[in-house]
């Protein structure tokens, strides 16, 4: 997600009609921080690339990134996005009760536990390590979450080529524990200016 993830869809056109409901749906419950143009086609792409699996989602917000991921999953594939906030999870379930392969539920990142090992997870609302609710809480244990083989995927960064990566002018230890972690393989992808990513295979 971006704090200016919404608006950027202003001067972004022909999208998907999926992430057009979605762009709406944010701007009329005044939500700015969904994921941005670039970040989703992204989603599209990698959504695509992983056929009949399973696709993770931890914060829904109004259901924007999940629409990118939906509009480029096979037929075959289930999406599982949760979302805390209980008014939109609601607007979310009902902009994909037409789409049998996708379910939005309400609750704190961690119930998501229940339909692991994904085959693509997406950080966008808990599980990174990055503060959250006021307070520093751990990332989740890759292994545990995603396959082998799977890719898990993390938005919200600021670009870096130093090392060890900044951030504000300390050490970015969440950037540090994804990049460096023994069970993964990790990319920085810069994908707007200011905005990047992280993508990780799992092995081990």
């Amino acid at each position: 997600m971006s704090p200016t993830g919404t608006a950027a869809y202003l001067a972004w056109g022909d999208l998907p009609p999926a992430v057009a409901k979605a762009v709406d749906l944010a701007r009329r419950l005044d939500f700015a921080n969904s994921s941005l143009p670039a970040h989703g086609e992204l989603l599209r792409l990698l959504a695509r690339g992983i056929g009949a699996g399973i696709i993770g989602e931890t914060g829904t917000g109004c259901g924007v990134g999940l629409a990118w991921l939906a509009t480029g999953a096979h037929p075959g594939a289930r999406l599982v996005s949760i979302e805390r906030d209980a008014e939109r999870a609601a607007a979310a379930a009902l902009l994909f009760e037409d789409d049998p392969r996708v379910r939005v539920c309400q609750g704190d990142w961690r119930e998501l536990a229940a339909y692991a090992r994904f085959d693509l997870l997406v950080l966008d609302g808990g599980g990174t390590g990055k503060r959250g609710a006021g307070h520093r809480e751990p990332p989740l244990d890759p292994l545990a979450w995603v396959r082998p083989g799977g890719l898990i995927v993390i938005d919200d960064f600021t670009p870096s080529v130093e090392w060890p990566p900044t951030h504000e002018g300390v050490v970015d230890t969440v950037r540090l524990f994804w990049l460096e972690h023994p069970n993964l393989r990790s990319a920085q992808l810069t994908l707007a200016p200011g905005a990047a990513t992280i993508v990780a295979t799992v092995v081990g």
